[in-house]
């Protein structure tokens, strides 16, 4: 705290926002016209406006491409309201997430173009899949708390809607390259046909981003594309794209703990370590995350009449990839392997060895929305259906000194999921007298999700792999209701929302196999004033979001780095976000951000085992805070602009926050406060160019020391009988002061 309130902090405390002004424009904000009017060319059912009474912050094109140098999308949204961005790399490439009101990225819903993108397993998404995917996005809006009905996995920490490019009626070009600390490094190229045949467009882009990371060893190898035909006549359009990536990360997930960091450096990644056959220390060197991922999409959207109009999509998602990791002295029969007698003479019973887990998934569906707008009453209604099958599956692809006979790439296990998944739902918007207009939003979702095949868990009480066979339903009714209040310059509103939520993948192959996961479901309760003038703006969301058997993470990961939770029976997150902007003169903007909440579990009663899942010992812990989630976040920006000149000085305050549920002074994340500063000036005097960018940032500028991610475990030994706890943590250490230098031609 000493630090935070340093010189440093007060000249900089003003400035904590903005990598580009990214949360402008929140609930009716209207700064730097940041709203993006969409005239029916998506589905956008899923779309807050004005008059809908949730919490939203809509993003722009304009500020993406600002802030577009190559770091991943967590990076680009790091500044909008109550977000935190996480890097396990260190510096904003490779495997990254986000959390929203400290709910992780399994509790936030995405969509692009109202088709989910989420994985319907684990409920995550991999931005590393699609990486440069921000190159081809038109803007986002970022719906905190339940916001309204959409596709996909429930939102219990928000929703992130992306639209992609629209059909582009003129030629262009745009060729963009990006360069700096840790040989970070981007080039894309993009280019559009504009209209031909009177009714056709045709867009396509390839991008390359690369990176040795801050951390160890944690490189990023990451390739994209983004293609789209459009045919369009009068106000009927259909468009056909597909875009996905093919990544190759080194692990870094493990994260260090502070003695380690203390021995070897913050850079240190325990990841692929083992000792080799001299003795000395080594890292396995293909310990690396491999995947490729394909989004095909057809969008549909037609008027039928003056009133009616209707969209309609189908969808095809394949993924398919492996984790390539070196285990040290694992236990051979939980790979299907036997025993060994060694060179010595001595039976081995545990190797180091390198296993392969794979995953090859199938996803695909359709969506439709028709939606009624006359006079003072908007309709929509509509409907979706998806359909996902994962393979899961393990191989051995070496054993140290291994005396027996592996078949190349040897299976130890397989089992599939299969998820279906529909949803119907109705809203409605009504304008009432005295400036109030009413809201409804009714949803039917009905899940149904097999698991069936071997575990990757060894089951010892039968000597084999656990076996699965999952067979769940879930029918979930989400009503949210609210009111609104718009004129002249003032906007005000309340909701009350039912969310619900059914367990991921992980909830239940890394859970105690005696207490699988429930179902989990939240009242939302939000209600917000926003007053937007010319010169100033000013507003303020207050939420109280109410769990039942809520699944927290428990600050532990399994072994392939995925966060293990639990569900608790009470718990709660409230809180308010205040944000506001000033605009003094045409050359100059200050916008700020602060989220100040208090998240807490009622009467949490914290397990710790002995060994996986055996003998457990319990510790009320009372009243506590929610793993992951700080009290208080500040977020602020300085923008100046002038003579094509454009500089920000932005900066994040996030407080201390626990990497468990039970109050542990040795699983806590300590509060910091960034500041980056961010250079450009754009060049419009070259004929043949219509614009030439040229940007710097240096990221986190005042080279603060900090920790933005990690996980927490807890065991017990007995000592004459008595249990004896340990507790261990381990940081995702962030880049010091590091720079990305960029520039932008479009043609």
């Amino acid at each position: 705290m000493k630090r935070f309130l340093s010189w440093r902090s007060v000249v900089v405390c003003a400035t904590v926002f903005s990598r580009v002004a990214v949360v402008a424009q929140t609930n009716g904000l209207n700064i730097d016209s940041l709203t993006v009017e969409l005239k029916g060319v998506e589905i956008t059912a899923n779309r807050a406006g004005v008059k809908t009474p949730v919490a939203y912050t809509n993003i722009s094109r304009n500020q993406i491409e600002k802030v577009n140098d190559g770091r991943d999308i967590p990076s680009i949204l790091e500044m909008a309201p109550s977000v935190i961005s996480t890097s396990d790399a260190g510096a904003g490439i490779g495997y990254g997430g986000i959390r929203v009101r400290g709910t992780d990225g399994s509790r936030i819903n995405i969509t692009a173009n109202g088709v989910p993108i989420n994985d319907s397993e684990s409920h995550n998404v991999y931005w590393v899949n699609m990486p440069d995917l921000a190159s081809s996005i038109r803007d986002i809006q970022i719906q905190r708390g339940a916001g309204t009905s959409t596709n996909g996995a429930g939102a219990f920490g928000a929703s992130v809607n992306m639209l992609t490019d629209a059909p582009a009626r003129n030629r262009s070009a745009l060729v963009s390259a990006s360069y700096g600390s840790f040989n970070s490094n981007k080039e894309t190229i993009k280019v559009s046909s504009g209209l031909f045949g009177e009714h056709w467009t045709a867009e396509a882009r390839i991008s390359h981003i690369g990176s040795d990371g801050y951390i160890d060893r944690a490189f990023s190898e990451l390739w994209s594309y983004m293609g789209q035909l459009a045919w369009r006549t009068g106000e009927t359009s259909l468009r056909l794209l597909g875009f996905g990536g093919k990544e190759k990360t080194y692990m870094a997930w493990d994260y260090a703990s502070k003695e380690e960091m203390e021995e070897f450096g913050r850079r240190y990644n325990p990841c692929g370590k083992y000792t080799a056959s001299d003795s000395a220390v080594a890292f396995y060197p293909d310990q690396c995350d491999n995947f490729t991922q394909h989004h095909l999409q057809l969008l549909f959207n037609s008027p039928i009449g003056n009133y009616l109009t209707i969209n309609a999509a189908l969808h095809y998602t394949k993924g398919d990839g492996y984790y390539d990791q070196y285990k040290t002295n694992r236990t051979l029969s939980e790979y299907g392997l036997q025993p060994f007698v060694g060179s010595d003479g001595e039976l081995v019973k545990k190797s180091d060895l390198i296993r392969l887990k794979n995953n090859d998934n199938d996803f695909g569906g359709g969506m439709f929305n028709l939606r009624y707008n006359r006079g003072l009453l908007a309709l929509t209604g509509g409907g979706a259906f998806n359909y996902h099958r994962g393979n899961h599956f393990g191989q051995i692809k070496w054993v140290r000194n291994y005396v027996g006979q592996i078949n190349p790439l040897q299976q130890y296990y397989y089992n599939t999921g299969r998820k279906s998944d529909g949803n119907l739902f109705v809203r409605a918007d009504v304008n009432l007298p005295f400036d109030l207009a009413a809201y409804g939003d009714l949803q039917y979702r009905h899940i149904h999700y097999t698991i069936k095949g071997q575990s990757d868990n060894f089951d010892w009480n039968t000597d084999q792999m656990a076996t699965l066979d999952l067979h769940r339903n879930w029918n979930f009714f989400n009503p949210k209701v609210g009111l609104s209040y718009n004129r002249g310059k003032n906007r005000a509103y309340f909701s009350w929302s039912v969310a619900h939520k059914e367990p991921t993948r992980d909830n239940f192959t890394d859970s105690d196999p005696e207490h699988y996961p429930k179902a989990e479901r939240m009242f939302d309760y939000e209600a917000g004033y926003f007053y937007n003038s010319l010169m100033f703006s000013v507003g303020a969301n207050l939420y109280y979001m109410d769990y039942k058997d809520q699944l927290v993470v428990t600050g532990q990961l399994s072994d392939t780095g995925n966060p293990l939770s639990v569900n608790v029976p009470e718990s709660y997150r409230m809180g308010i976000e205040f944000q506001g902007s000033l605009r003094p003169v045409g050359w100059f903007d200050w916008q700020l951000n602060a989220t100040l909440s208090r998240n807490r579990i009622k009467n949490f009663v914290e397990y710790i085992y002995e060994d996986e899942w055996t003998n457990p010992i319990s510790i009320d812990c009372g009243n506590t805070p929610i793993a992951f989630s700080p009290d208080f976040l500040l977020q602020n920006a300085f923008n100046f602009k002038f003579y094509g000149a454009e500089v920000s000085l932005l900066s994040r305050y996030v407080s201390s926050q626990y990497m468990n549920n039970a109050r542990s002074d040795e699983a806590k994340l300590d509060s910091y406060f960034v500041t980056d500063l961010s250079l450009a000036y754009s060049f419009k005097t070259f004929p043949s160019v219509k614009n030439l960018r040229v940007g710097l940032t240096i990221y986190n500028l005042f080279n603060e020391k900090y920790c933005n991610n990690g996980y927490a475990g807890a065991g017990y030994y007995l000592d004459n009988g008595n249990p004896v706890i340990y507790r261990y943590a381990g940081y995702a250490a962030q880049a010091t002061t590091n720079v990305l230098a960029s520039v932008t031609m479009t043609f």
